[in-house]
């Protein structure tokens, strides 16, 4: 399976649909770190960036597994032998980009951005965040990718009303029963992440695994 995560991976930086999601990435962090975070306020930069990024991640993955045609996809689906493998290769391959996506979300503030260097417990308590952040973008980048919705205009407004709906969710009273942005936010800003930090991570990996079986199910008959 790792010859083939690299192809995509391959192909996805040959097709230059990476420039996208960096991009907005890069616009996301001049917004956030313009002025120096005052000290003792990291951690709530970490988990405004970690919520936000989610679109981020969501577009990333949604590129990827956008980029090979479908003839290129049972090609790839042929050659790996089983469909399962091809499909895990696309999901491992968007992990892996987003995954240098949230390194950069984390490190780069770290060079410019705050007022004063975090804690190790912060800056630990900022990258599970950016894990959570980037399993469900990667999960609704899947599902609005083209083997699911083969029209962009329609795999677009999923992906953007798809997050809004997401973050709309979360400042209802039944948020913490959906991927949680706003209270990991609320969390983080208020110092209270680590009494938080199991229910929430709970909450947004169930949904981030169903909606990655909910893909492969799905790629499963739309090759």
């Amino acid at each position: 399976m790792l010859p083939l995560v690299c192809f995509k991976l391959a192909a996805y930086t040959r097709s230059h649909r990476l420039l996208q999601p960096m991009i907005a990435l890069f616009v996301m962090l001049v917004v956030f770190y313009s002025s120096p975070i005052p000290q003792g306020k990291e951690l709530t930069s970490y988990g405004d960036s970690a919520g936000l990024l989610i679109l981020v991640f969501a577009w990333a993955a949604r590129g990827l597994l956008d980029t090979e045609p479908p003839t290129q996809r049972l090609i790839s689906m042929t050659a790996a032998g089983r469909p399962i493998r091809e499909i895990g290769a696309g999901l491992l391959a968007a992990l892996a980009v987003n995954l240098g996506l949230a390194a950069i979300a984390l490190g780069l503030p770290l060079l410019h951005g705050f007022a004063a260097m975090p804690s190790i417990g912060d800056l630990l308590r900022g990258a599970a965040l950016h894990l959570l952040g980037l399993g469900a973008g990667t999960a609704l980048g899947a599902l609005t990718s083209r083997p699911i919705m083969p029209s962009p205009a329609v795999s677009l407004l999923a992906l953007f009303g798809g997050y809004l709906a997401m973050l709309l969710i979360s400042l209802t009273p039944v948020g913490a029963l959906t991927v949680p942005i706003t209270r990991w936010m609320r969390a983080a800003n208020t110092g209270t992440l680590d009494a938080a930090l199991i229910p929430l991570t709970a909450a947004t990996l169930f949904w981030g695994a169903l909606g990655t079986a909910a893909y492969v199910r799905l790629r499963r008959t739309r090759p």
